[in-house]
């Protein structure tokens, strides 16, 4: 399949008029998907009511079909469509948060959308993104659009255009390059349908953030004890890993200086994923910064950047800072786990 590639800039008025949005938005209509810019990551957006649809993204990732799609809207009109009902607590956070990076669980109306994409649960979930060429492209195709990371199932998501056409080129129909994205990490993901809202997935919305507008909020003990059964398919799998195998240290600087010795006495070929704070601080083959410490926004929108980076060198193995699960921290450390696989050292 030949994949087209689209130059946006997101700061042109009436996107929706735009040609390569309007291209891209008929190709969405055919059951065809494109890969689309968002603020968090770049999706891999189908029609959500089409099976057909539904199906491509799964084919041109490799993901496993228990694992269900996030829906994408641009107006609350489509919202409507889609879900039995906006309980109170919803509506407080859509207001607070909708544009941006918070999906949301509803139970969903039967029949609207493909089976296929909400993997035949009764439920659904849903964002709204907080990207003008995304929302242009919803706009403009008039469709609920499905779409999980553009990536290969398992690789680390991408935040540019470039990492998709790493990872799909001659897989999908198109790449929307709207330019890099901001968040960095996935989405938050809260459950909505039962009495005291749930955190599935943390992401670009806090846990404080939330509780500051809606109260108590739990979190899914699956998050922090591995040995229970998450209530969202997609977080059984690993994702986001790097090439080379990866290895979270707790000990800090001496600990990881001492293992990369250890390792190159070996023979092998040792990469460190650190801080801008600490890059002097390290003897490796292959030293990658990721953001400031003291910012950990930074490191969130590094993140896959990062770990991406890592299979353009090489490698043997990869030795990794943790950071503290506070803020935005709690999903860094989310992403890094299930990148890794192993247990911290």
């Amino acid at each position: 399949m030949l994949t087209s590639m689209w130059k946006v800039d997101k700061d042109v008025d009436r996107l929706i008029t735009y040609p390569q949005i309007v291209e891209a938005a008929q190709i969405l209509t055919k059951n065809e998907v494109v890969a689309l810019p968002t603020e968090t990551v770049y999706g891999l957006g189908g029609n959500a009511e089409s099976d057909e649809a539904v199906a491509k993204i799964f084919a041109a990732k490799g993901r496993p079909s228990d694992n269900p799609l996030i829906i994408h809207i641009a107006n609350l009109n489509q919202l409507g469509e889609i879900v039995k009902e906006i309980p109170d607590m919803a509506k407080k956070l859509i207001d607070a948060f909708w544009p941006g990076p918070l999906t949301l669980i509803f139970n969903k109306k039967i029949g609207k959308l493909s089976e296929k994409a909400t993997a035949g649960l009764s439920t659904v979930a849903v964002r709204m993104p907080n990207h003008p060429v995304a929302l242009a492209l919803i706009e403009a195709a008039q469709l609920p659009i499905a779409a999980p990371s553009a990536n290969l199932s398992g690789r680390p998501s991408p935040t540019t255009a470039q990492h998709v056409h790493d990872d799909l080129n001659g897989r999908i129909a198109g790449i929307m390059d709207g330019g890099p994205t901001g968040v960095g990490v996935e989405s938050t993901v809260v459950d909505c349908t039962g009495d005291i809202p749930v955190i599935l997935r943390p992401g670009g919305i806090t846990k404080e953030q939330l509780e500051g507008v809606i109260g108590e909020v739990s979190t899914d003990p699956a998050l922090t004890d591995h040995t229970q059964a998450p209530k969202s398919p997609g977080m059984k799998y690993r994702h986001y890993s790097p090439n080379a195998p990866l290895y979270l240290v707790a000990d800090g600087v001496n600990k990881i200086q001492e293992l990369v010795n250890e390792k190159r006495a070996e023979g092998m070929k040792v990469g460190v994923m650190t801080t801008e704070e600490n890059v002097e601080n390290y003897q490796a083959d292959v030293i990658f910064p990721c953001g400031r410490r003291v910012q950990l926004e930074t490191v969130a929108e590094a993140l896959y950047d990062t770990l991406r980076a890592f299979n353009e060198v090489d490698v043997d193995i990869i030795f990794g800072e943790i950071f503290p699960e506070t803020g935005v921290g709690v999903a860094i450390m989310n992403r890094l786990t299930k990148a890794s696989g192993y247990p911290i050292i």
